[in-house]
């Protein structure tokens, strides 16, 4: 067990996250109707990707997926903007039966990892409805922004015509959407003249949760 702030966390150390490859493809479906289920139980929208885009990204390896044996758990993946200028860490989901083990904690950890290492000067942006994940990229260093701090792209805003607030956008306008935007600029901690970034300070807290019972 471990304890942290007054609650207790089932450690599942089994659970393997890692970066997608196509050996992962058999999960595609799994994937995208979780996606989809935990839409509904919100009301509040995650985009539903199609079969072949979710299978682009587990085989060109810019996905995270969490598994425990041959179970699915988990998943994540990055897109880019701009011609590399924005990136996005979107999709972050988590199977019902492994929520409340940290378990997303983890996904988006890697998953911003791997979209600093693939992308060091990008700015990482994304748009969520889920309190747990603005707490996420928070420890990570996202700032709440107004939309017009994000991408323009044009591709970008077409990949929400699958939600199920896409009508908010287009009855009224982005500013009314139901999601918070938020983007971590690599740029603040160069001026501000950090000696650790927000990873490695998450990454030590990581370290020295594991010591905790």
């Amino acid at each position: 067990m471990i304890f942290r702030k007054k609650e207790y966390i089932q450690a599942k150390p089994d659970i393997k996250v890692m970066v997608a490859g196509e050996e992962h493809l058999r999960y595609v479906d799994e994937i995208n109707d979780t996606i989809e289920k935990a839409s509904l139980e919100r009301g509040t929208g995650i985009a539903r990707r199609t079969h072949e885009y979710i299978a682009s990204k587990l085989s060109e390896g810019k996905a995270i997926i969490a598994i425990e044996g041959e179970k699915f758990a988990g998943f994540c993946y990055i897109e880019t903007w701009n011609d590399g200028k924005y990136v996005a860490n979107s999709g972050l989901i988590v199977h019902w039966d492994y929520r409340g083990h940290g378990l997303a904690r983890r996904i988006k950890l890697m998953a911003f990892e791997l979209s600093r290492k693939k992308y060091p000067d990008a700015k990482l942006f994304g748009l969520t409805t889920g309190l747990a994940v603005m707490k996420i990229n928070s420890e990570l260093g996202y700032r709440p922004v107004t939309f017009s701090e994000l991408t323009d792209d044009e591709q970008f805003w077409k990949g929400c015509q699958s939600c199920v607030n896409y009508d908010i956008l287009l009855r009224m306008d982005k500013s009314k959407c139901l999601c918070t935007g938020m983007i971590y600029d690599p740029t603040w901690e160069a001026k501000k003249k950090r000696t650790k970034t927000p990873f490695k300070i998450y990454k030590e807290w990581l370290e020295k949760r594991k010591n905790v019972i």
